[in-house]
């Protein structure tokens, strides 16, 4: 029986690419006999944001609700997310739904009990990958600070902000500041802010 499928990708950075995801997966979907129903692709989007913040996996998401198709296929399991709770839960959601999985690079199916098992072993690697990274950022900005390095955005002079604030006395907006001191919006509405 054929079955319908939906493509996922998804690349971190805006200077990737997901040619190569794509073509392997719609080899395999023409290698089962299998139609692909749509490609959802989210490009600069970090596998740890939720589905609020890639539209593509929640349009992916919604469309498994709705079982527009039989199959969900990505990359890898890291494409779909790297968050245990959050893959456990888009999981027994689309199954709920009878939409099954496929992920190539770890070769799961998860129309099988083992590939349901391999699925959550996958999962809790993936998490476990993203806390590893996080304590190592974490390290590394305790040992900057330890050595006194200033972390976060320079500070702007006191004249600068003295302009700030009689710029947006004069009832200058905050962009139009931001541009004819040459700073950020953010550092205007910073000083605004702190009054």
């Amino acid at each position: 029986m054929s079955k319908t499928v939906a493509i996922y990708a998804r690349v971190s950075t805006d200077g990737q690419t997901t040619d190569n995801q794509l073509l392997e997966l719609r080899g395999v979907a023409d290698r089962m006999g299998w139609t692909i129903e749509g490609e959802y692709i989210d490009h600069g989007i970090s596998g740890s944001k939720g589905r609020d913040q890639r539209p593509q996996f929640d349009r992916l998401f919604k469309g498994a609700v709705r079982k527009r198709f039989d199959v969900v296929m990505a990359w890898s399991v890291d494409r779909l997310g790297r968050s245990l709770q959050d893959l456990t839960a888009f999981l027994s959601e689309i199954h709920a739904k009878s939409v099954d999985l496929y992920l190539h690079q770890q070769g799961i199916d998860t129309t099988t009990p083992a590939g349901k098992a391999l699925f959550g072993m996958l999962s809790v690697f993936s998490e476990f990958e993203r806390a590893l990274i996080r304590e190592r950022v974490n390290a590394g900005l305790k040992r900057a600070r330890e050595q006194g390095k200033q972390l976060g955005r320079p500070k702007v002079g006191d004249e600068v902000e003295q302009a700030i604030r009689g710029l947006r006395g004069q009832g200058m907006g905050i962009r139009k500041i931001a541009g004819e001191l040459g700073v950020g919006v953010s550092v205007v509405q910073r000083v605004v802010k702190a009054g």
